[in-house]
């Protein structure tokens, strides 16, 4: 019997367009494999949109907030729908940055010196001797990232804005400069690592990740054997310790300059990667022998509830 699959997309967070890219290729490449495919632009009455169809599978296409935190994990779980990606726990635990640097500390992987404060005081005097980065807790895609290099003489007066859409609590941490490497789990079995060079930004903002032409992918990255086994080992570590499922993508900083301090800091875990004409974890899984569609077909044969 044909398999019937709900590719969840959309949603209301701020990474909405992201998601709808990387869903509608998801659903192309599953119907072209043979599935069933309802697309679903997920509102507020998803619970009720998903007892109608009653799929047996939800493809979780949903970024941000809502989507990857554990809320629609939580919800499919009630409905007992089997769906892709990490569970309630770890996709809570992952989207807050805050509480899984201090897990994958715990395991063993170097994270960045940060801070939790409150933006306003964040806008007052620098919290941390520049460079720094700041970041908010709960979002991704590089949403509200700001950088303050080491001769800026105040913090970022966005901070102050009355329409600052990232909630009030942000990270702040120091700046790691460097080399930006990614990593990505496919079930227990650790991809390639890719060096991203970011071609018209600082780092690998919204832009350089979703643009065509904004960022190169060089995979194999071109550093030394240790390295590259290292970002390995730590990406499959951050990915068991925070209990993630199916497919996760880990995010370095490697400072290998002349003068740089040879640290190698894991920045996040992300627990759903885009899935985009751009992204990462397609290119990945390609250079281990795995197409598009037998990726996609992959995670949804993985899919299941208790994760």
């Amino acid at each position: 019997m044909t398999k019937h699959v709900a590719v969840l997309m959309g949603g209301w967070s701020s990474e909405r367009s992201v998601s709808l890219t990387s869903g509608n290729a998801c659903a192309d490449a599953l119907e072209a494999h043979g599935y069933r495919v309802s697309r679903v632009d997920v509102e507020r009455n998803v619970a009720a949109v998903l007892a109608d169809l009653k799929p047996d599978v939800a493809f979780n296409a949903l970024h941000g907030p809502f989507g990857e935190d554990g809320c629609i994990q939580g919800l499919l779980e009630i409905l007992e729908i089997p769906y892709t990606h990490s569970g309630v726990m770890a996709s809570a635990l992952a989207m807050n940055k805050d509480r899984a640097k201090a897990v994958m500390k715990a395991a063993g992987v170097l994270v960045a010196e940060h801070r939790i404060m409150d933006r306003m005081e964040a806008a007052r005097e620098h919290p941390l001797k520049p460079p720094y980065v700041i970041k908010p807790v709960n979002e991704g895609s590089s949403y509200g990232v700001l950088i303050v290099g080491e001769d800026q003489q105040h913090p970022p007066q966005q901070l102050y804005f009355d329409d600052w859409p990232y909630g009030d609590r942000i990270m702040v941490e120091h700046y790691v400069a460097g080399r930006e490497l990614t990593c990505a789990v496919m079930g227990d079995v650790v991809l390639g690592v890719i060096d991203i060079v970011s071609e018209k930004s600082q780092f690998y903002d919204f832009d350089a990740k979703y643009l065509p032409g904004g960022s190169k992918h060089i995979l194999p990255a071109e550093v030394s054997p240790n390295i590259y086994h290292e970002v390995q080992k730590l990406t499959l570590k951050a990915h068991q310790a925070l209990g993630c499922r199916g497919v996760s993508r880990a995010d370095f900083r490697l400072d290998d300059r002349i003068h740089g301090t040879g640290e190698l800091i894991c920045l996040e875990v992300n627990t759903q990667p885009g899935m985009t004409p751009t992204s990462l974890v397609p290119d990945m899984a390609a250079h281990a022998g795995h197409d598009f569609g037998e990726l996609v077909s992959w995670m949804v044969e993985e899919a299941g509830c208790v994760r």
